[in-house]
């Protein structure tokens, strides 16, 4: 079950007790006081780590409690410190705290670790208060209190091209296609209902990460269907992918214009995102409808089917890809920088998008 959202309550634990103790041996005269220190409380901390995806493993309202230091002992021996806790979290989880809202922490590399609350110190022993007017003390101090907050896990997805269409606009069969990610697919709208990520690989020693997340229709924003739901874990994307079902009953002006939207009501921030767009299911539409509805679109868009064909797209379909001649100026973020048809079950142009995806992604880490 996947989860990406969590309210906790979570607690340091508390300092050991000091100890009350005297020495008494048979030839030791005048023995004092020996009460050791209490143990100090275990820390609470969080680690982001690559093997977990989701916050499932977290019941909603739960309380999670660090070991409590343990009580000092006579002969001054100091109590055992508690254990600290670890709270492991998938990458990209944001730790919030419930009153202010505040982010208090972003969980976004694997292997970061940070401390969140510290636990109680521990009390005293009696050893520490004798003096020459009081040579037997008969106290000792309590440990500290942990401290407890109420937080809330939010996750949002890292990846490097997050996929934008419709339903059942074929984004689940492109990233079973393209990747390792293992999604339902059958033939009705909203199949996916939760997202899903992806590594495409490029060769042997290069790849990029690709999620899916379930359909977005007109009204997302306001929270129609399941989109805005979801949002979010494209919102750390820096390229989206969207996805433009050429055999759709809608129109594919309609289409790009509703996503974009969509898209822009949701985040601005993201919606000036460097972005692609993939014509979907060219399988289905008849050979001689394909030209025109490409070209059409590409019209439409304002530009024209490219003539150099780096990448190898299929030559007798038209398309549109960016010159990447200077790539010093960087890439027009207002055009797409390649809009192809292409077909997952047929495996039509999905080699040649691969490669220029992971071009675009590239310009990223340079």
């Amino acid at each position: 079950m996947f989860t990406d959202s969590v309210e906790l309550t979570v607690s340091s634990g508390k300092g050991g007790q000091g100890c009350v103790a005297f020495r008494r041996e048979k030839f030791v005269l005048n023995g004092g006081p020996n009460g050791g220190d209490g143990g100090k409380g275990g820390d609470i901390w969080f680690r982001c780590d690559n093997n977990t995806h989701t916050l499932s493993h977290f019941q909603k309202r739960m309380h999670i409690k660090a070991e409590g230091g343990v009580p000092g002992e006579g002969s001054r021996m100091t109590g055992k410190a508690g254990v600290k806790k670890v709270i492991i979290v998938p990458p990209g989880t944001q730790i919030i705290d419930i009153e202010t809202g505040e982010i208090l922490f972003d969980m976004v590399k694997d292997g970061q670790e940070v401390k969140f609350l510290q636990g109680g110190k521990g009390g005293l022993g009696n050893t520490h208060f004798k003096s020459p007017t009081n040579q037997r003390p008969t106290y000792s101090q309590p440990g500290e209190k942990g401290e407890t907050r109420a937080i809330k896990l939010d996750l949002k997805l890292i990846a490097d091209i997050g996929l934008v269409g419709f339903p059942n606009v074929g984004k689940s069969t492109l990233i079973s296609t393209v990747s390792n990610a293992t999604p339902e697919i059958a033939n009705y709208e909203f199949t996916t209902l939760t997202p899903k990520l992806g590594q495409v690989n490029i060769g042997d020693f290069e790849s990029f990460v690709m999620a899916d997340i379930p359909g977005i229709i007109g009204g997302a924003h306001e929270g129609k269907g399941l989109g805005i739901q979801f949002l979010r874990h494209i919102e750390r994307t820096k390229t989206l992918l969207y996805m433009v079902d050429l055999a759709s009953y809608r129109d594919l002006k309609e289409q790009i214009e509703v996503l974009k939207d969509e898209i822009k009501s949701f985040s601005e921030k993201l919606a000036e995102s460097k972005y692609a767009i993939a014509l979907t299911r060219v399988d289905i539409v008849p050979p001689d409808e394909i030209n025109e509805l490409v070209n059409g679109f590409l019209e439409l868009l304002g530009l024209e089917a490219s003539k150099t064909n780096e990448f190898n797209f299929d030559s007798e379909m038209p398309f549109f890809v960016q010159d990447s001649a200077d790539e010093t100026l960087g890439y027009d973020r207002t055009l797409p920088y390649l809009v192809a048809p292409i077909s997952s079950a047929t495996y039509k142009n999905i080699e040649a998008l691969k490669y220029s995806l992971f071009n675009l992604v590239q310009t990223d880490r340079i």
